[in-house]
């Protein structure tokens, strides 16, 4: 059985505004780029996204059907310098998650920061999955997404 760590609180958030909108803030071009926020289900984890992420994706894998408790789970990633967090999180297995009600909100790797769907403030996200991941465990019920890029097992 792997061993559930710790983690230390990153920094600070931003704020959105009173509607909930995503705060605007200058990026490295000096342009104004969005913030996207989200939390766990407590609000105990918060964290805030620099810009838009990398890529999204669905994965039909066994460890992310247990882990969400669905039939597959959506993730974004963002690069891991545009990843803020405050709040008591713990980890199992490179996946974090809120130490207060247990919420999964994250997974976090040196260069990437892999975040649930779900934990985002605003539904509808706006943004699309460009691929899925292990099909070969998709519930039959369920269709690819188009046009989504297809893996029976992961990208690499």
């Amino acid at each position: 059985m792997a061993k559930v760590r710790h983690l230390e609180k990153d920094s600070a958030i931003n704020e959105t505004d009173a509607a909930g909108t995503p705060a605007l803030r200058k990026g490295p071009t000096g342009r104004e780029e969005t913030t996207v926020t989200g939390a766990c289900l407590c609000g105990a984890v918060k964290f805030t996204l620099a810009g838009d992420p990398i890529r999204a994706g669905l994965c039909h894998c066994q460890d992310c059907r247990r882990a969400s408790g669905s039939a597959f789970s959506m993730f974004l990633i963002w690069d891991r310098s545009a990843f803020a967090c405050t709040g008591p999180t713990g980890v199992y297995e490179g996946r974090s998650f809120c130490s207060s009600c247990g919420s999964r909100v994250f997974s976090l790797r040196p260069e990437e920061a892999e975040i649930m769907a779900g934990a985002l403030d605003r539904a509808p996200t706006g943004f699309t999955p460009g691929y899925e991941l292990w099909t070969k465990r998709r519930e039959h019920w369920l269709r690819p997404l188009r046009p989504a890029e297809q893996f029976e097992e992961d990208r690499s």
